[in-house]
């Protein structure tokens, strides 16, 4: 079953939370589980972002939480952050290509 994680988070500095982001993708080509991934800003509060990111599966995620890479990615991220982020985990029960 697919796997979402929605991941809210405030930033005042969107344009280095992207780059930390890119060198992460960098460091884990050819082994993070992710199959997509989303990025948005909320148009009534433009420091806070959501991210979609989508797995094949909850076991996916999780070995994508355990890498280092994604240790070390979460701890600079948060520097970056106003505050922690918010975390919603789903199954995917449903999907509609429309």
């Amino acid at each position: 079953m697919k796997f979402v994680q929605l991941i809210e988070f405030k930033t005042g500095d969107i344009d280095a939370f992207n780059r930390t982001l890119d060198e992460w993708l960098a460091k884990t080509s050819g082994v993070r589980t992710p199959s997509r991934a989303i990025q948005g800003r909320d148009r009534d509060n433009d420091r806070t972002f959501i991210h979609i990111v989508e797995f094949p599966s909850y076991e996916a995620a999780m070995e994508n939480s355990n890498r280092p890479e994604t240790a070390e990615f979460a701890a600079q991220l948060a520097k970056l952050c106003d505050s922690p982020p918010t975390f919603r985990n789903l199954d995917v029960t449903r999907e509609e290509d429309m």
